[in-house]
């Protein structure tokens, strides 16, 4: 049933936001929130969710302190966080271990880059009951050929239609089998043509996956200064995006920024005075929940 229909009757409590999984599936509380957020904007544009993408704990806690509603893990940015392009180096274990470290962090609903869920439907399987159990609460699964590409550089290739209908069905039969997950099916068979994609979006829907498009809660990235327009949120709403991640923003601010503080280092013997204050540093990374647990188990 696909989420669309979940939303029309939804309720307070996110119960029709859940997808009728097979006996001794569990629940997942994360990906009913997410499934309702994400649909629930589908259908008000108003509601559009944004978010920036993060690479780990730090800044999938930043993005959460700034007010965003679910966090991003996106394999560009954690590829690049292991000074790795995003060519399909990181595999299935990077990538976990990496939503372990967000999951135990953040309260919000986190998304996974799954790219081609690394291998063939046996692996893709693999891959959406390992995230789910890690705690991601969704997953994003591509139909490029591996190794993958960030579709804003060159050389991408998909596989057939065949395959990538397959790949999806073995993410939702994951899906209803283990541990519920909402699933991003992405497609990139835009090269071959939007015909092409169009008829693998609607695929993708029918198997079961919870996001997709045309006409459905679709996802879309802006990269500044890659190759999709940088319409403002409001303009992606009214074209029916119930979601927008913004990959490079933080990634390429944290560049900027750690290359001015080191040039400072080498200029003036001394960091610049734009850095942070040690206290506000210890207090972003936990310590003061730290501190406070410590007194709580220390009392007497």
């Amino acid at each position: 049933m696909p989420s669309v229909e979940l939303a029309k009757n939804g309720d307070s409590n996110g119960t029709q936001y859940q997808y009728p999984l097979e006996r001794g599936a569990q629940r997942n509380e994360t990906a009913t929130r997410l499934r309702k957020m994400l649909v629930e904007a589908h259908i008000d544009p108003a509601k559009i969710v944004q978010h920036p993408i993060a690479w780990d704990g730090l800044t999938a806690r930043l993005v959460q302190e700034a007010g965003f509603d679910m966090v991003f893990l996106g394999g560009y940015a954690v590829s690049a966080s292991h000074g790795l392009a995003d060519a399909g180096y990181l595999g299935f274990t990077d990538m976990v271990h990496r939503t372990l470290e967000v999951c135990r962090v953040v309260d919000v609903p986190v998304m996974v880059d799954g790219d081609t869920g690394y291998g063939n439907e046996v692996n893709v399987r693999r891959t959406v009951q390992g995230y789910a159990k890690a705690g991601a609460a969704g997953i994003m699964i591509e139909d490029q050929v591996s190794p993958k590409r960030c579709r804003h550089t060159k050389d991408k290739g998909v596989v057939s239609f065949d395959d990538a209908v397959s790949r999806i069905r073995a993410a939702v039969t994951a899906r209803n089998e283990g541990v519920d997950i909402f699933i991003l099916a992405r497609t990139d068979a835009h090269i071959i043509s939007y015909e092409e994609a169009t008829r693998r979006a609607k695929a993708f829907f029918a198997e079961g996956a919870d996001a997709m498009g045309p006409h459905i809660p679709s996802f879309i990235n802006i990269i500044e200064g890659g190759k999709t327009p940088a319409l403002s949120y409001t303009e992606l709403a009214a074209m029916g995006y119930c979601s927008v991640a913004y990959p490079l923003t933080l990634l390429a601010a944290g560049i900027k920024a750690m290359r001015a503080a080191l040039q400072g280092l080498l200029d003036k013997s001394k960091p610049p005075n734009t850095i942070m204050s040690f206290e506000d540093v210890c207090s972003t990374v936990g310590f003061q929940e730290y501190w406070d647990l410590a007194d709580r188990f220390t009392q007497t």
